[in-house]
């Protein structure tokens, strides 16, 4: 071997050190993560949306909220400004407004509270601390100071319930009926 092929195989050696030593600093790092980050749940926002439920192919109830959380995991929402609707099978209908709302995605079971204001679609009003469905029995509650009047009557106890719509109801609690007269309404 000759000075010459000494040299390349010198200069050859040297430009593959470079290479490898190049190759190894230049290497990303491993992004650190943080591990609060994990520990929280995991939530989607969305802002003026509906979520609702069916069952055969009819709807059952919807909710729509000005904003809603859902946790990703769990599927679970929490609801602010809320205007709902709770259907029965013959045709009517409860209406219900009030501030907030939580849905539980396992037991498909609702609580709603905060100003909640009830209007059914044959004329019944009801307001009440807190309103809760109750999928498993599909049962509407008036939990809390609560109050239906219609034409005829003017009812309000601890706690109403019903399973068609606040047709008929079931009061307990320091309950209360009078007889309205004519053009007396619930007074608000």
């Amino acid at each position: 071997m000759n000075g010459k092929q000494k040299a390349l195989v010198a200069l050859g050696l040297l430009l593959f050190v470079c290479l490898v030593v190049w190759a190894v600093r230049t290497v990303p790092e491993t992004p650190q993560v943080n591990k609060d980050q994990d520990d929280g749940p995991k939530v989607m926002s969305y802002d003026n949306n509906t979520i609702s439920e069916e069952k055969d192919g009819v709807k059952i109830w919807d909710l729509t909220a000005d904003h809603i959380d859902v946790d990703i995991d769990t599927r679970n929402a929490e609801m602010t400004g809320i205007t709902g609707h709770f259907y029965q099978q013959d045709g009517r209908s409860a209406e219900v407004k009030a501030d907030h709302a939580s849905y539980d995605n396992t037991s498909k079971d609702i609580e709603i509270d905060g100003n909640v204001i009830i209007t059914t679609s044959d004329g019944a009003e009801l307001t009440s601390d807190q309103l809760l469905w109750t999928a498993e029995q599909q049962m509407l509650s008036a939990v809390g100071q609560a109050e239906v009047s219609n034409d005829t009557i003017r009812a309000w106890g601890d706690r109403i319930d019903s399973t068609d719509g606040f047709k008929k109801i079931k009061i307990s609690g320091k309950a209360h009926i009078e007889k309205l007269l004519e053009g007396e309404k619930m007074q608000q």
